[in-house]
Order: C-alpha cells, then structure tokens, then sequence
C-alpha cells in the first residue's frame, strides 16, 4: 500500500399475552413498511436472505453513478480550504494527554530519520487508513443490498457495506475494516462501522500512528461534489486515544478506461525475489527483513 508521507444475565420475565400481541402487531407494520421500500424486512443474525429480485437490480439504477477506478486527490497547502484539487490537511486529531507525549516521540523520531513503520508483515491497514491514508486506486461496486470497496493494493483489502436494513451484530467478531452497515440520504451514503480490532492504527502518517485501544467508531457521508470527484467525509471517535471526535475529508477523482484498471497485487510478493532452485525451476526465495519487518534491499539481504 502507497501511503502518505504525513499528513478501531438473568433471563427477562416472559411477557404477557396483551404485550406479546402489540409486539407481532408492530413486527407486522415494520415489515410492511419495509417492504414498501423494496425490502423484506431486517435482517437478523441467523436469518436466511432471500435472493435479489429483478425490482431490487432495478433499483440499483437510482443509485448514484460511482462506476470507474477512483484515485486519491493530492492534498492542499495546510490551512488553505480545499480547491477543486485539494482536501483540507490541517484537521489533526486531538489526542488524549497521554497518547500526545506517545505521538511526541514517535514524530521526534521520525524527523530523526528513524521513523516506526506502522504497516508491517502485510496486515491489512484496516479503518480508517483504508480510506485516508491509500495513494492507491478504488472501486466500489453496487449489488442489491450491499456496497463493496475494493482496494488495489491485495486482494484482501475490501469493505463491505451492508444495506439490507441489518443492525450491527450484538456481538461482533473484531475486524480489520470492522462491520459497516449504511443507508442513502438523497444521494449520500452514510456509513456506520464499530467492531474494528484495537490493535488497528490511527495514523498521521506510514511512521506515526497509535493503536485505537478499542472501541473506535466511524461514520462516513459519501458523495459526488462535482460529476467526477466523489468525497468521504468521517468521523473518528477513539475514546481510548482522541480527546474529542476526529473530523477528516478525503477526496478521490474518477478515471475511466483500460489504463485506469485496477491491476493484481500482493503485499506478501515484495518479501520474495524471483529465483531457480537446484532444479532449475522457478521459485520465490525469501529476502532478509529489518527489525521492524521491512523487507531489506535485494543488495543487503544477499
């Protein structure tokens, strides 16, 4: 991944019969009214999702057009506003007192050439750097009832957005990109993720950046600003890291065509050189990493 330089009981009481009825009544007229709306009703854990219909593929067609290869937009001169090329730049977190001395240090040694990398051993980045960090291409792709980012960088490095009407999970598994559900207002996908892993970085940069510790929950307002500029809007809370909410743009511009497809990638081919065994045969021989799990120059680890 291309990333920027500098700028996560005892059982209830059985209800009574009078309740147990206004309860079915108002499961009866949430399901109708969702199904006014081209739905079945929420989607439970456990519950069986019927296939998409033609109306739901139809429907796809009062999305906005997002269609194309998506690149990120240099960023602006910090504290200029955001041009028809630029973001805003100068939006730094407000950490908690503890977690400022912690990013003291590591920019200290960053600028003492002796940056920590924060994005090693192929990990995925996870959110939010899936989305504020990347100098690599997206593609997001609408089927019914989900909106999917594909990241160029490995084949592992997606985001699933459900729009099926499902809550979060009660009791997530902890991700990566965590578990994103969102809805449209008008022509503006917003976006609600929890259940991202606390080892998960909040980052300045490649060589700055914090674990969120747990708990971290983004929002995201998503949508087209001119017919091929498409920006995300987020909100970072960390309760264990920022003092208050994080506000961030990230801006992307739209390419079209063969030249601007996004092409294979694996993160864990730069840990291998091409080589032949005592065969003959074409192999990938392992090359010597640093300390902090960079892989060294072909030069340095002969």
């Amino acid at each position: 991944m291309t990333l920027l330089p500098r700028r996560g009981r005892p059982a209830p009481a059985a209800p009574s019969g009078r309740l147990r009825l206004g309860a079915k009544l108002l499961v009866a007229v949430v399901g109708m009214v969702l199904g006014m709306v081209g739905m079945d009703g929420p989607v439970r854990a456990g519950q069986a999702v019927r296939a998409p219909a033609a109306k739901d593929w139809a429907a796809l067609g009062t999305w906005p057009d997002w269609s194309g290869v998506w690149t990120p937009i240099p960023a602006a001169v910090p504290g200029t506003p955001p041009s028809g090329s630029g973001q805003w730049v100068d939006n730094e977190p407000v950490w908690t007192p503890q977690a400022a001395k912690q990013i003291a240090v590591l920019e200290a040694d960053e600028k003492a050439g002796k940056p920590h990398n924060i994005y090693i051993d192929c990990l995925p980045e996870g959110m939010p750097s899936f989305m504020i960090m990347t100098l690599n291409a997206l593609e997001i792709l609408f089927t019914p009832g989900r909106v999917t980012i594909l990241g160029e960088f490995d084949g592992n490095r997606l985001r699933r957005i459900y729009l099926d009407g499902r809550p979060h999970p009660d009791d997530p598994d902890l991700t990566f990109n965590g578990h994103s559900i969102g809805h449209w207002e008008g022509q503006t996908l917003v976006v609600d993720t929890v259940a991202i892993l606390p080892e998960v970085f909040l980052p300045l940069g490649q060589g700055v950046g914090l674990p969120n510790d747990g708990g971290m929950h983004i929002v995201e307002h998503i949508r087209l600003t001119a017919p091929d500029v498409l920006q995300d809007d987020l909100v970072i809370t960390a309760p264990h890291k920022l003092a208050k909410p994080w506000l961030y743009t990230r801006r992307f511009k739209r390419n079209r065509g063969p030249a601007a497809d996004i092409v294979e990638a694996s993160c864990r081919q730069g840990d291998f050189v091409e080589a032949k065994d005592a065969a003959g045969d074409a192999v990938f021989a392992p090359i010597s990493h640093d300390e902090g799990g960079a892989p060294l120059p072909i030069s340095a680890a002969k």
